[in-house]
């Protein structure tokens, strides 16, 4: 391979996701000359090409699908859905096009230079990137690690068989399997399981712990619970799946656990166990670095590594590997690098399931309450009371505010139901702004909405709530 003239940069990003591109756009607004590095040909990384984006995308038919079909109970019928599959992939594959075309664009605009290839640092100051064309070498003044995560593997699981999927592959959509098997009940195994089903697979899941959407309080997760145990084939939890075996006729599976069933076959297998960091293979050891035992580059509160011009975000740094952490953490570091006094100081962030019902989730968890010995106060607003709800036939959702015993100042909070991934950030403005529930019950909301729940709630705990009876 032959090696192109140094390029020379004063902010080098590798990784073109969520975190990477943003840290790039915002250090050339700032004045920097940057060069992004990302080994596909186009920018957004997992989120925008092979996750959060597409997802949203299938989701948001597979919501169309189910509400076509409730609609029957109250007067109004649809025929069975005619399922292109095709033709969704090639909408899906529209979205995610539309947006890389538009990132591509706010690089251009900034003139910021993509380089394609896979990146390896070589020296503190320089990285040796792997293109097509050959060897491109980059030396640059300060660098951002952006390289984010890829799905857990399982081991010893039959990974050459197409039939057995990770994340990435079952949002390609290759079919729509009769049967299928789903690894895993946290956010991501959900979700998927949630586009298969109104696409009309078979779906049952099985989970290692004892509630879906581990790490999540219970009473949010038990409306998610009650709807999918009724419409998919199985739902398994404190189950584990302790072989797959790839047979003509599918792939069987066995588990264990107490009630666990016999084996079974599936037509496709989703293992969605959760995701590792990108920290391999990086030539961490070039600039004096060392991943942590699970794969982790430590950083300070201003993103930057041990070695002072280097600075690591988003995934590659730890839990929760979120697209929406990853960004408020490439502003940082962009704006470090150009001198400003900033720090990732997030009071929270915010976890969505985007499944039917949404669960979103903010702040200070009631089970980490409990854990931490914790003094708080807590309402539970149940959707059956509000209008809104009742007229969208969506009762089964709840609003839930924790704050804290003395100063009744926003700990926390959850919403379970229609929309909820949106309406949770409320509940993030008034923690971030030190709200107590007296301010949000005095903030006049519109009506009749689902919004209303949060302020319904902050009064419950506040004591002047008049759309339900609390005794006292």
């Amino acid at each position: 391979m032959t090696e192109s003239a140094s390029i020379n940069t004063e902010v080098l990003v590798l990784g073109g996701g969520p975190g990477g591109y943003t840290a790039a756009f915002r250090a050339a607004d700032l004045g920097k000359k940057v060069v992004i590095v990302e080994r596909y040909g186009v920018l957004g990384g997992v989120c925008s090409n092979v996750g959060c984006i597409p997802s949203k995308a299938l989701l948001h038919l597979a919501h169309t699908i189910h509400n076509a079909k409730e609609a029957a109970a109250h007067g109004v019928s649809f025929g069975e859905p005619q399922i292109d599959v095709d033709k969704v992939r090639a909408w899906k594959d529209k979205v995610v096009a539309g947006l890389a075309t538009g990132l591509k664009g706010l690089a251009k605009q900034r003139q910021v230079q993509h380089v394609q290839g896979v990146g390896r640092f070589v020296a503190p100051n320089q990285m040796e990137v792997q293109t097509a064309e050959g060897v491109q070498r980059i030396v640059f003044e300060n660098a951002i690690i952006a390289s984010g995560s890829k799905p857990v593997k399982l081991p010893g699981m039959p990974w050459g068989d197409p039939r057995l999927m990770d994340s990435t592959d079952a949002l390609a959509l290759a079919d729509i399997p009769k049967r299928l098997l789903i690894v895993g009940g946290g956010v991501i195994g959900m979700e998927m399981a949630s586009v298969y089903h109104a696409l009309g697979s078979k779906v049952s899941v099985v989970e290692l712990a004892s509630q879906l959407i581990p790490g999540c309080d219970p009473d949010l997760v038990r409306p998610l619970t009650l709807k999918v145990k009724k419409e998919y084939e199985n739902v398994l939890l404190s189950t584990k799946v302790a072989k797959i075996e790839a047979k003509p006729e599918g792939l069987e599976v066995t588990f264990e656990g107490e009630g666990a069933p016999a084996p079974s076959l599936f037509d496709r297998v989703l293992v969605a166990v959760g995701r590792k960091p990108n920290s391999a293979d990086l030539g961490l050891e070039a600039l004096g670095l060392k991943a942590d035992e699970r794969g982790f580059i430590a950083v300070d509160n201003q993103q930057r590594t041990a070695v002072s011009h280097i600075f690591a975000i988003g995934d590659v740094v730890g839990n929760p590997m979120l697209a929406h952490k990853a960004t408020h953490q490439g502003k940082v570091a962009a704006e470090v690098i150009a001198g400003h006094k900033v720090a990732f100081q997030a009071l929270a962030i915010p976890s969505v399931a985007y499944t039917d019902p949404e669960v979103a989730w903010m702040g200070l968890t009631e089970t980490e309450a409990q854990a931490q010995g914790v003094e708080y106060e807590k309402a539970v607003f149940p959707w059956a009371a509000s209008g809104r709800a009742a007229g969208m036939n969506r009762k089964e959702g709840l609003t839930k505010i924790l704050c804290d015993k003395n100063t009744q100042r926003v700990l926390g909070a959850g919403i379970t139901g229609v929309n909820a991934g949106d309406l949770i950030s409320e509940a993030m403005l008034a923690l971030e702004m030190g709200a107590d529930v007296e301010d949000i019950g005095l903030t006049i909301h519109p009506h009749p909405t689902l919004s209303e729940t949060f302020a319904f709630a902050a009064e419950m705990v506040h004591g002047s709530i008049t759309d339900l009876y609390v005794k006292k």
